[in-house]
């Protein structure tokens, strides 16, 4: 079987197989663009001997999440758009910690400080990492919910 139709196959056809590949490799970027952003933080509490702030493992973890996933469902192992309920599990962590830099960042005002100016940018990486992630989960959904019909393992000839 050629990796084209292989892909389609497990993305629903070749089209949702380009949106899917699109969508996981900007994904992948900004996922490893906010690890940097808030890893850099982590970073300097672990140098100093101190605790990290919860927030930012928080986010350092959702990022690590949303990078691991998007490697894993861009390649076509078996029908990936089964696995849409993870994607909305991602949107909401997501959701999570833009709500909590958001709460904290959006209303400072930076005045030079280069630091809350970059936690002020990462809070809208981090609404476009959501909104990415809801894209994917709403098409992901559409998709999965289009091609259910179908043979199933034990009825043979019989559409499902």
């Amino acid at each position: 079987m050629a990796f084209r139709d292989r892909a389609s196959d497990a993305h629903g056809g070749f089209f949702n197989f380009v949106i899917n590949t699109v969508l996981r490799f900007f994904q992948l970027i900004l996922a490893l663009t906010a690890i940097g952003l808030y890893g850099g933080y982590v970073n300097d509490a672990r140098l100093q001997h101190k605790y990290a702030d919860p927030n930012y493992v928080f986010a350092v973890v959702v990022g690590s999440l949303a990078a691991v996933t998007a490697l894993i469902l861009a390649v076509p192992f078996f029908k990936m758009y089964r696995l849409f309920a993870w994607d909305w599990i991602m949107f909401i962590l997501w959701i999570a910690v833009f709500g909590v830099f958001g709460k904290i960042y959006i209303n400072q005002n930076a005045n030079g400080n280069s630091g809350i100016q970059s936690q002020k940018n990462a809070v809208w990486i981090d609404l476009v990492n959501a909104i990415l992630w809801l894209l994917s989960a709403v098409h992901n959904t559409v998709v999965f919910f289009t091609h259910r019909g179908g043979r199933s393992l034990h009825t043979g000839r019989a559409a499902v």
